[in-house]
């Protein structure tokens, strides 16, 4: 039954026995400022949508409800309840109560924002509102708008709460213990299947329960599940950050010589002779004369194949010295343009990577590459527990097990750990070394 003058609306939820109706709730509002200038139509049926919102959880479980209800016009004599509940004046309304904002706020205030006490749950007062019809004291106008807002959504079924989700499927309100045992078996449960976060989540909705932090929830407890954390690879986004190593590779140090003269053949009387120091690999071209205009012709030659060296080593001979201190310049600007360029590709690399830091202390699975040789796919391929011993330039670490044996590995082949019960200690690719003293 529901019922709507020019400032308020009204609505009984009851059932008729046979001539006689059994009231079962009560409601009924005031009607803001743009509801206030609806039409008499328009104010019949914002009663009506106002009853069937507020007694939707008694009409949820009859599924034609909204499909074949009659709107059957009452007279006032014979609908007086509904009537008497919208002539009920509001001493609210409109009254608005100055206060001076006081902008000092003592130390046990912030601490109180700040620090929530963890035995209330997070629903102790919208059960209370709907449980007992209590609402927290001194709160403003603003948290009051807010809190009612909120609180619509939710209801209370002896001895539990429920809110209505947006996808309009009832759940019951848990929090503290039971919400973190729900999590752990719908994640980890025999039906579980070890999933990420979000589909984690996503089985607590389905199964019924609600709590506003559950995928920050979901995420933390995969994250520090220690199944989960012995699964999945190393790709690219694991690679530690690019480092520049100054060391000798090949092609780097050249020596060069002439020999000879030797009897002309074909106009040709010396011979001049390049060796790579790291590989032996040997260049020679017969040669007219043995001046610097057919060495710099040459060391262009050279250099157009294997690149810029870092040093040629040559017993300083006076037919070389007229251009090769121009040619040291070009190669220094080289050798500087080279730097330049792997700064640019290290930036490149870096910023497809993730931002791991590893500190002395931390502990760590390590990625076994050369499992992937043993049969079944859902072995894990992660081994440890490990802790890091010590931290060496360009992305090395020590590592020591429980046995005391340590041994280094590349960063790029470790991740952190972070709790769970270790399985037993498996290492079937690593060379170990004794402990240090």
């Amino acid at each position: 039954m529901c019922d709507a003058n020019d400032y308020a609306v009204g609505a009984i939820l009851g059932q008729r026995v046979e001539k006689h109706f059994w009231p079962i709730h009560y409601a009924s509002k005031t009607m803001n400022q743009a509801e206030t200038i609806y039409t008499t139509t328009e104010k019949e049926m914002l009663a009506v949508v106002y009853a069937f919102e507020k007694f939707r959880s008694y009409l949820i479980m009859n599924k034609s409800i909204e499909f074949n209800f009659k709107v059957i016009d009452t007279k006032g004599a014979e609908n007086y309840a509904v009537d008497h509940l919208l002539r009920l004046e509001n001493p609210y309304e409109n009254v608005f109560d100055p206060k001076e904002i006081n902008e000092t706020f003592p130390l046990e205030s912030l601490n109180k924002v700040t620090h929530q006490d963890p035995s209330i749950l997070w629903f102790t007062d919208f059960a209370n509102y709907h449980a007992r019809n209590f609402i927290i004291k001194g709160m403003t106008t603003q948290q009051k708008q807010n809190f009612f807002k909120d609180a619509r959504h939710y209801f209370w079924d002896d001895p539990y709460l429920f809110r209505t989700c947006p996808d309009q499927i009832i759940r019951r309100c848990v929090a503290g213990q039971e919400a973190i045992d729900i999590l752990k078996a719908c994640h980890s449960g025999p039906t579980g299947g070890h999933y990420r976060a979000n589909y984690t989540a996503k089985k607590v909705f389905d199964s019924g329960f609600y709590w506003p932090t559950i995928y920050k929830d979901a995420f933390e407890l995969v994250k520090h599940c220690d199944s989960c954390q012995r699964q999945g690879k190393i790709s690219q986004r694991d690679e530690m950050p690019q480092n520049s190593i100054q060391v000798c590779e090949i092609f780097d140090v050249w020596g060069i010589d002439f020999m000879g003269p030797f009897p002309s053949s074909k106009g040709n009387k010396h011979i001049l002779v390049t060796v790579d120091y790291l590989s032996k690999w040997v260049e020679v071209k017969a040669l007219p004369t043995n001046d610097a205009r057919v060495v710099v012709k040459f060391l262009k030659s050279l250099f157009s194949r294997f690149e810029t060296p870092k040093e040629i080593i040559s017993d300083r001979g006076d037919h070389r010295k007229l251009q090769l201190n121009e040619l040291s310049k070009l190669r220094d600007q080289a050798y500087k343009n080279s730097l330049i360029y792997k700064e640019r590709t290290k930036k490149l690399h870096d910023e497809k990577i993730k931002n791991r830091i590893f500190n002395v202390g931390d502990q760590v699975l390590l990625f076994n590459s050369r499992l992937k040789i043993f049969s079944g796919k859902l072995k894990s391929r992660w081994s440890g527990l490990f802790t890091i011993a010590e931290i060496y330039p360009y992305g090395t670490a020590k590592l020591v097990n429980t046995d005391g044996c340590n041994f280094k590995v590349n960063c790029h082949r470790l991740k952190h750990y972070h709790g769970g019960d270790p399985p037993p200690l498996e290492i079937p690719d690593v060379h170990t070394f004794p402990k240090d003293n």
